[in-house]
């Protein structure tokens, strides 16, 4: 069997960071470090820093006042942040960069006096954050059709933006149906999508037409994951999204030749290597790493945080995804 691997996969800059920040956290203020909302979306990863000292919790009320608290990458509300500031937390945020990109945007069309338009998913965490960044009404469409039902109060001040985490292909086709029905709609067009989750729905459109299953690793809450599973699906391979090797079913590879191998931006390269460990038990493999993008992005960390020695938690990753 030969095993194809996406370059680039896992872990992208901004889970760096955020993973960074509550191991620098733990180092420089002991246990416990709170976290609202799991850091990221990856039970292998929070049950990791869950070992370490870090309690992961959904309201801000559940986290003792004055707590050393870190807000998840896919950033909050004001209103969450208000209530942090009310309860005298001390505040670390490990908002993506490029999620707090959206923020400032959605802030920025709304003083100019814009109607908001949001593309991107109902309940996920970083739309929620997004949503709650002004006071006034903000649509979300999630497809084509959620366009043809948008009523806006003055369809000449609309703006838009998007989830950072989406399909590149599925936005373009939404951001077309608003800018055909609102002509003179603002937005950044796919811009908003950020740069790793491109990659790697590139890096998965490199493996369709070479592989017979492909196979993604990633938790089945993770909206990236979840849309590189949908891109190889949707090209005809058989795609399947799974947590870790111990997940992985014998029987979709029954008739395989070629297996490819990718893993959400939430996904550590340690769960990569052990779905290839057992797929080496199970057949007699060549494993090949397909030319892609090379990432060499980095994110600073907060300032509070520099005063820690050593090199970050996470250092080791940097040369897979940046």
């Amino acid at each position: 069997m030969q095993v194809l691997l996406a370059q680039p996969r896992g872990f992208c800059a901004g889970v760096v960071r955020a993973v960074d920040i509550v191991e620098r956290a733990l180092q420089v203020y002991g246990p416990p470090v709170y976290v609202r909302h799991e850091i990221v979306h990856n039970r292998h990863v929070v049950d990791s820093l869950r070992a370490k000292g870090a309690r992961f919790v959904e309201d801000i009320a559940d986290i003792p006042e004055g707590a050393i608290t870190v807000f998840s990458a896919h950033g909050v509300s004001r209103r969450v942040a208000a209530d942090s500031g009310a309860r005298g937390l001390q505040v670390i945020d490990a908002t993506c960069p490029l999620v707090s990109k959206v923020h400032n945007e959605t802030r920025r069309y709304a003083r100019q006096g814009h109607e908001i338009v949001l593309i991107g998913h109902r309940g996920h965490p970083e739309v929620e954050g997004t949503m709650g960044q002004v006071s006034g009404v903000v649509h979300l469409v999630a497809s084509v059709d959620d366009v043809e039902t948008l009523q806006p109060v003055d369809s000449s001040k609309l703006a838009y933006v998007t989830q950072t985490t989406l399909s590149v292909d599925d936005t373009r086709e939404i951001i077309a149906a608003l800018k055909a029905r609102f002509p003179g709609i603002r937005g950044p067009d796919v811009k908003d999508i950020c740069y790793a989750t491109q990659n790697r729905q590139s890096a998965v459109r490199l493996l369709v037409d070479r592989c017979d299953v492909i196979l993604v690793i990633g938790a089945d809450y993770s909206s990236n994951s979840n849309r590189l599973q949908e891109i190889g699906a949707e090209a005809g391979t058989d795609s399947y999204l799974i947590p870790d090797a111990g997940s992985l079913d014998p029987a979709w590879l029954e008739r395989a030749r070629t297996v490819g191998i990718t893993a959400g931006a939430s996904a550590p390269e340690e769960l990569v290597q052990a779905l290839v460990d057992r797929l080496g038990k199970m057949f007699d493999i060549t494993v090949t790493d397909v030319d892609g993008i090379e990432e060499n992005v980095t994110f600073r960390l907060p300032p509070e945080l520099l005063v820690a020695e050593g090199p970050p938690a996470n250092a080791a990753v940097r040369g897979q995804s940046g």
